[in-house]
């Protein structure tokens, strides 16, 4: 799974790497070295214009963990921050927003636990490992929106709509399966117009976009177990795990 992640970059940043045509300058993202399920985080996603029905490509702040439109709790969406791959075409709370309602969920990197034996002690030690592309270039992950109205919020009060989303997971390779058997999908830079495309509905070839970040050259090193804690942020959590805590991903 993806349960953690950063995303350090700023919008203007954003903006340029994604060609997004339009964002509202006035929303603004802390950047987060901790990012957690229910978190506000940046997306890019492609909508039509209300008035002139011309698609643009957007930056937009969404919750992090979906809620699909027929949900009867923004609750439910804790419990909804990743999608698997194998089953996201077809299940209920997934399949509309993959054929219709895809996004891009730019991120520095995300982390992963495993778990160390501690001599002593029943339960082990989790120990954060931080994965990223080798080259430190951005990671689009693969992501899902959907739009929920709040039925106890007046229509006319723009907090009765709320737009969250979920990021697509499958089976970890290379660094990040040392560590965890569930992994981020992405989209490669190639494949931004065909993702973020609502016209673009067929299942199977949307899934064939659905890639491994950073073509498999990722980077996995222990990092300081303040990360645990959601309330912690900062660039220390990326700092190298003390020499004790440090463990070869491969075992």
């Amino acid at each position: 799974m993806c349960g953690r992640y950063v995303a350090t970059r700023s919008p203007q940043d954003l903006a340029g790497l994604f060609h997004v045509s339009r964002w509202n300058p006035e929303q603004l993202l802390a950047p987060s070295w901790n990012v957690a399920p229910t978190d506000d985080v940046w997306a890019v996603l492609e909508r039509p214009d209300r008035g002139t029905g011309e698609v643009a490509r957007q930056l937009r702040a969404l919750r992090w963990g979906l809620v699909p439109s027929w949900a009867k709790s923004v609750d439910v969406g804790a419990k909804m921050i990743n999608a698997r791959m194998e089953t996201v075409h077809e299940k209920p709370a997934y399949r509309r927003a993959f054929a219709k309602r895809r996004c891009l969920l730019p991120a520095d990197g995300f982390y992963e636990w495993q778990a160390v034996p501690v001599e002593g002690r029943a339960k082990p030690r989790k120990q954060p490992y931080f994965i990223s592309p080798e080259d430190g270039q951005p990671m689009a992950m693969a992501g899902l929106y959907e739009f929920w109205r709040d039925p106890d919020v007046a229509d006319d009060d723009p907090a009765a709509w709320w737009t969250t989303c979920t990021i697509i997971t499958t089976e970890a390779t290379d660094a990040a399966g040392r560590v965890h058997p569930r992994m981020p999908l992405a989209i490669a830079p190639a494949h931004y117009d065909a993702w973020l495309d609502p016209t673009h509905q067929d299942p199977e070839e949307l899934r064939a976009l659905l890639t491994t970040p950073a073509d498999g050259h990722l980077n996995a090193r222990a990092v300081s177990p303040a990360v645990n804690d959601v309330r912690n942020n900062g660039p220390h959590l990326l700092e190298d795990a003390p020499d004790g805590d440090r463990r070869d991903p491969g075992g």
